[in-house]
């Protein structure tokens, strides 16, 4: 039985995973783009040049191929929190369900609404009144974006709630608290600008492609005009942003940070590696012995920690094993901290069971936060609940290698796109990039390049979380709807083979659209 339902959660894991994936290969370019066209259209509006509004109709094609399936796919991620994690959804369905709520009733409505006037209502409604409607579907689409990425901040640093005996449920206190914690505030503006660049480079790869075949070399200078600065600026946004996310990264989840490292020992003044290539796992127990070779820059990760050149960093040593002299609690212990928590709701279970009400009362002030003892409890045991859960202190260790590269590649490539857009920005003012065409035909490649940063983020986050589905509350074991696994099993190829044909037929329309270009656009 507890193997069944390990694969179950082993197939729920995967299915979640790989849903995730698809939709993100639509989404970051449908909350740029959006904003691309608003701009376009803009000018189109301001001079009257039939040009612009051929332009914008063109790319507007784009949009909506990429638009329709991002949101089939969203759908299906949305259902999957009742069917495979069910426990997760009961146990924090009052604070996970509200942002999601709200991106359905403001957002999501608000987006569908404008996108069939901004397709649809060309001639139709005034001027005016279409480019309002462009413009709140572009704004529509990233406060959509704005929802889900605050639920999956609190997910990373839960904040704002409260744990009530009676429901055995977490709910929440403070939506603000929930809203405005420094995780969503930075997971939202560093995911939307990073999305931005995407759509950026999107828009200049397609048109870069055009002038390597000489065809519709004003559209494709104008667009690359708009798109590469929109992209330059937020490349840089979205490199300070990073640098922010590392600072929280660092406070809230300080596995994740040693784990993309592969820093097992801590240290004061602790370097960034640049490159480097990581041993196997077995072969990996310290510092000295965790590459086969790297290259650093000394003190550059207490900086980008905490923001100090000489701050200690915990490794991944001292949050498996403790390390007293920084006050760094082993996983052992909060293990042990963490089974008083659950069992504590064990004996209130059975003081229920048995009437007992003195028994129920005290351990009802236990979890009551408005009291000396509940504050105590709460911030001492309850505070590592999840750990409870765990089987041995390694398990809180993530997939090192899968983060390090991961990592690395997001950076790596957002570092390149600055440069590339930048110079593509200057070559273009000075009418002199047609000419580069080994430098256009970077800007072609550069897409998928785009594509491959934007998913290495997310596994950067989510593996890097591992194995919490809720840092620090509920393991992903504990987590998941204990069904069969063969039910999920068959749901996960079934999802797999219609993303796949969804994709393959994206990307065959995406293709046409753009073979055929927008010289049979109508006027």
């Amino acid at each position: 039985m507890l193997s069944d339902y390990l694969q179950t959660v082993d197939w729920s894991r995967a299915q979640f995973a790989m849903t995730a994936i698809y939709h993100w290969l639509f989404v970051p370019l449908t909350l740029g783009l959006g904003f691309i066209l608003a701009i376009m259209e803009t000018l189109y509006v301001r001079t009257g040049d039939e040009f612009w509004k051929r332009t914008t109709k063109f790319w507007m094609r784009l949009f909506g191929i990429n638009f329709a399936i991002g949101v089939a796919t969203g759908i299906i991620l949305e259902f999957e929190f009742g069917t495979n994690w069910s426990n997760y959804s009961h146990f924090v369905g009052d604070i996970f369900g509200a942002p999601l709520a709200v991106e359905g009733i403001m957002a999501f409505f608000m987006e569908s609404t404008f996108i069939a006037i901004m397709f649809f209502g060309w001639n139709k409604v005034s001027k005016g009144f279409h480019l309002t409607a462009t413009w709140l579907t572009a704004i529509g689409a990233n406060l959509s974006a704005l929802w889900i990425l605050v639920a999956n901040a609190w997910m990373q640093h839960p904040v704002g709630c409260t744990f009530n005996l009676e429901t055995v449920r977490n709910e929440m206190t403070s939506f603000w608290d929930v809203l405005f914690s420094p995780v969503a505030m930075n997971k939202f503006f560093h995911t939307i600008t990073s999305s931005f660049v995407l759509a950026a480079l999107f828009v200049v790869g397609v048109s870069a492609w055009y002038l390597l075949r000489h065809r519709e070399q004003k559209m494709a200078r104008k667009s690359i005009a708009i798109a590469s600065a929109f992209g330059f600026v937020f490349a840089l946004v979205t490199a300070m942003t990073g640098d922010k996310s590392g600072a929280v990264i660092a406070r809230v989840q300080p596995m994740k940070l040693a784990a993309m490292e592969a820093l097992y020992d801590g240290q004061q003044g602790a370097p960034l590696t640049a490159i480097g290539i990581v041993r196997p796992e077995a072969e990996r127990t310290s510092n000295e012995d965790a590459f086969y070779f790297k290259i650093d820059i000394p003190k550059l990760l207490s900086i980008m920690s905490f923001r100090d050149a000489d701050a200690y960093v915990a490794g991944i040593n001292d949050l498996v094993n403790g390390n007293e002299k920084y006050g760094v609690m082993s996983a052992a212990e909060k293990m042990e901290r963490g089974r008083v928590a659950v069992g504590e709701l064990a004996r209130y279970r059975a003081a229920l069971e048995a009437g007992d009400q003195a028994a129920i009362d005290q351990i009802t002030a236990k979890f009551d936060p408005s009291k000396p003892e509940g504050e105590e409890f709460l911030r001492e045991y309850f505070a590592y609940f999840g750990y409870g859960y765990l089987d041995t202190p390694q398990q809180v260790v993530p997939n090192v290698p899968l983060l390090f590269y991961s990592f690395r590649v997001m950076v790596g490539a957002g570092c390149f796109f600055i440069l590339l857009l930048g110079v593509i920005w200057w070559l273009n003012r000075k009418d002199k990039l047609a000419d580069k065409r080994w430098l256009l035909r970077v800007a072609v490649w550069s897409i998928p390049l785009a594509y491959l940063a934007s998913q290495a983020g997310w596994v950067l986050a989510e593996v890097g979380r591992q194995p919490w589905a809720i840092q620090d509350l509920m393991p992903v074991g504990i987590a998941a709807s204990k069904i069969g696994p063969g039910s999920v099993s068959a749901t996960f190829f079934i999802f797999l083979a219609l993303f796949t044909a969804l994709l393959i037929a994206e990307l065959s329309i995406m293709f046409r659209q753009i073979k055929i270009g927008p010289e049979n656009e109508k006027q």
